[in-house]
């Protein structure tokens, strides 16, 4: 277990003489605490805290839905069940916030494979495991990119040669990773089009190299953390059972 060590009881001495004069920092001292477990418990702060983590405790272990599997972000090389899981997800939940306010549908998602933070284990999904798959404050935000810069982004995906979540885009390559073919919503990509991509506010600005987002004519923030979208999806899914499919694959012929 890692401690990091706390600094406190800095002291600063002044030289001040009777007359108002000049103050001068003449000494700063630190003493390091490391915080073990071998330190004492306040029980005073303990029982006044103990009500409020038993209460937030019973919430973060209820019961929401149940996975079919154990999945992990490691079960595949160019998509993963709970990539696509994470993808559709911001793609389900996150598609009738924006078009309720502005008419328009997200026409494709793009996460970060860095962004999956734990698997989700074979059995009941809790409130918890919302949190620890993205215990980030990231939020769903949605930019109008041209078909150019969609091309950008497919370059990027195709040099990472990683299972980054998308959803409605579809990715094929050669074995040497040339692309053999790309579509979004099952039709060519138009480079003078203006699609709407859903992603999350660190990788908009840049996060990860994501840099062809930019420039955008707008942003639509929509107000929505990841992790919210997830328990809202849990919630209306009584069981889930994410797949890998073609949306990024590599073909060995």
């Amino acid at each position: 277990m890692n401690f990091k060590p706390l600094f406190t009881l800095v002291f600063i001495t002044f030289i001040v003489g009777c007359k108002q004069e000049t103050q001068h920092l003449t000494r700063i001292e630190g003493k390091q605490i490391p915080i073990t477990d071998s330190l004492e418990t306040d029980e005073k702060i303990e029982s006044f805290i103990k009500p409020y983590r038993t209460h937030l405790n019973k919430d973060m272990d209820s019961v929401i839905s149940y996975a079919a599997d154990t999945y992990s972000k490691s079960d595949g090389e160019l998509n993963t069940a709970i990539g696509n899981l994470f993808a559709d997800v911001m793609f389900e939940e996150g598609n009738p916030v924006f078009k309720k306010r502005t008419g328009k549908d997200i026409d494709m998602v793009l996460a970060n494979h860095g962004g999956i933070r734990a698997i989700i284990s074979e059995g009941n999904i809790t409130t918890r495991t919302a949190y620890e798959i993205m215990p980030f404050e990231n939020s769903i935000v949605v930019a109008p990119i041209k078909g150019s810069q969609v091309n950008q982004m497919i370059a990027y995906l195709l040099r990472a040669k990683r299972a980054h979540p998308i959803s409605k885009l579809k990715i094929a390559v050669d074995k040497d990773y040339q692309l053999i073919e790309a579509t979004i919503n099952n039709k060519p990509i138009d480079t003078s089009k203006t699609y709407y991509v859903a992603t999350n506010d660190y990788l908009y600005d840049g996060g990860d190299g994501m840099d062809f987002f930019h420039p955008s004519d707008t942003l639509y923030v929509l107000n929505y953390k990841i992790r919210n979208a997830f328990l809202d999806y849990f919630k209306k899914h009584d069981t889930i059972n994410p797949v890998r499919d073609d949306r990024f694959i590599k073909l060995e012929e």
